[in-house]
């Protein structure tokens, strides 16, 4: 067990980071409990996996905008998410950039759909940037939640009758 948490601190970052350019949630989770335990650095896991967002949404948005004949073959099984990720953007506008990191299985389509209209590419990082830093917000207020809670649980589990 002890190696395992060896290893997770030393390549925590990278595999945090790695995990996080698809907007891996678990591993943000995996992260937090990992600053919990002393082994990874709270802040700088937030800023990491923010980054790694980042840099995965702007490389979708590429991929659909510059490689349309490489990506247009993985639409086939996911007709009716881009038709519905096409129909919200069209509906919804800038709005959906802002909240398609909480819609799970249209976080990373929408970036393509994007990538594969004529939108503009500062507009979206710019809406992407301010998306990120309203998850990091609400993802610091989640870890301090949740350190407030274990940390009251841990406080009644040492309490002796």
């Amino acid at each position: 067990m002890q190696d395992i948490l060896t290893n997770l601190s030393t390549y925590g970052y990278l595999i945090l980071f790695l995990y996080s350019l698809g907007g891996g949630m678990v591993a943000i989770i995996g992260a937090g409990l990992l600053s919990f335990e002393g082994n990874m650095n709270l802040t700088l896991s937030i800023i990491i996996a923010a980054v790694a967002n980042f840099i995965g949404d702007m490389i979708l948005v590429y991929m659909g905008r510059y490689n349309k004949s490489s990506v247009m073959p993985y639409f086939k099984s996911h007709k009716r998410k881009l038709a519905l990720a096409q129909i919200l953007f069209k509906k919804y506008g800038d709005k959906i950039i802002f909240i398609k990191k909480y819609i799970y299985g249209l976080k990373t389509l929408v970036p393509l759909v994007i990538g594969l209209t004529k939108y503009s590419l500062i507009k979206f990082t710019i809406i992407n940037t301010l998306s990120l830093l309203n998850i990091n917000i609400s993802n610091l207020d989640l870890y301090l939640s949740f350190f407030e809670v274990t940390s009251g649980i841990i406080s009644i589990q040492s309490f002796s009758f």
